[in-house]
């Protein structure tokens, strides 16, 4: 099985800062035995490219694309993934996640909230995405689907392979640094604005109270890869909450309990090689491999693991 720990480290000095005081005593016991390596089992320390935390993409989602076997310069497929891991099918279509936002409009940037805070319900999200249908119409060749609250999708021809930055990397940021820059994307989300700016629906939102939905952000473009991902591998997203929040306390405690809970059972399997393991930060993703070591060697880390490989190496990503 091979597992990947998205949302590992992050750049945030606090986040630093809680790695710093943060002890993962089984990661330490894995990281003994094993050593960064490159993704295709190269000699590269880190996955190719440069740490870039404005990258377009997370690093993990990176990583599971190049395990899927697309080439590097590939957008990672999220919106077909997110339909194939929900059971629907997403055939040959290039789709993409049309989610709803609201946007803090400041004196000096525009602020992207997360948009698990806007609450929607059923009824209220389907009437949202039906409000927006106008912009997507079938006689053009648009697919929609709307697959629960919130998670709203959008099939086109003109959707393959346009890069688009994930919704991840947008939450509690400023969005003009990830604004589309294909013209059908800039386009059609100006167009939502429109659409929603004193619309029916968001009145009442803000007369219950609610913040509006006043933009949406279009990601994850592409068909399903052919390759589909395998079996085998597994991602945990427990640290993803507090990461999005930026609340480094709480991310602190679940990696605590992550590396007590998930990966203390598997250090004899990672130690055996029966296992793999991923850790994927805001800039990039390391996939661990054996470290060739002679049997005293791997006796004596055995013996008296080092402490402290994890956040020397969890500070890099």
């Amino acid at each position: 099985m091979h597992l990947v720990i998205p949302y590992a480290s992050a750049a945030d000095p606090q986040a630093l800062a809680a790695l710093a005081e943060l002890s993962l005593p089984a990661l330490d016991s894995a990281l003994a035995f094993l050593t960064p390596g490159g993704l295709a089992g190269g000699t590269a320390p880190l996955e190719t490219g440069a740490p870039d935390e404005y990258s377009l993409e997370l690093p993990h989602e990176r990583l599971l694309a190049s395990l899927c076997g697309l080439p590097p310069d590939t957008p990672a497929p999220l919106a077909a993934w997110a339909l194939a891991q929900a059971g629907q099918a997403p055939g040959a279509l290039a789709w993409a996640r049309l989610t709803p936002l609201h946007c803090d409009v400041g004196s000096d940037q525009v602020t992207a909230l997360d948009p698990a805070a806007l609450d929607l319900d059923e009824a209220r999200s389907q009437a949202f995405f039906d409000a927006l249908a106008p912009l997507f119409p079938e006689d053009e060749g648009w697919t929609r689907r709307h697959l629960a609250p919130g998670q709203w999708f959008l099939a086109h021809e003109q959707l393959a392979g346009l890069p688009t930055a994930s919704l991840d990397r947008v939450i509690h940021r400023n969005v003009d640094a990830w604004l589309p820059e294909p013209r059908l994307l800039r386009r059609l989300q100006m167009e939502a604005q429109m659409t929603l700016h004193g619309h029916p629906l968001n009145a009442a939102r803000e007369a219950e109270g609610q913040r509006p939905i006043n933009s949406v952000w279009i990601w994850g473009c592409g068909p399903a890869p052919r390759q589909a991902l395998s079996a085998g591998v597994e991602v945990d997203e427990r640290l993803r909450a507090a990461w999005i929040s930026g609340d480094w306390a709480a991310w602190a405690e679940a990696w605590r309990a992550l590396d007590a809970e998930r990966l203390r059972p598997l250090v004899p399997a990672l130690r055996a090689g029966t296992a793999t393991l991923s850790l994927a930060g805001e800039r990039l993703a390391a996939t661990l491999q054996p470290r060739p070591r002679r049997w005293p060697e791997r006796l004596l880390a055995a013996l008296r693991p080092a402490r402290g490989l994890s956040n020397r190496l969890l500070e890099r990503l």
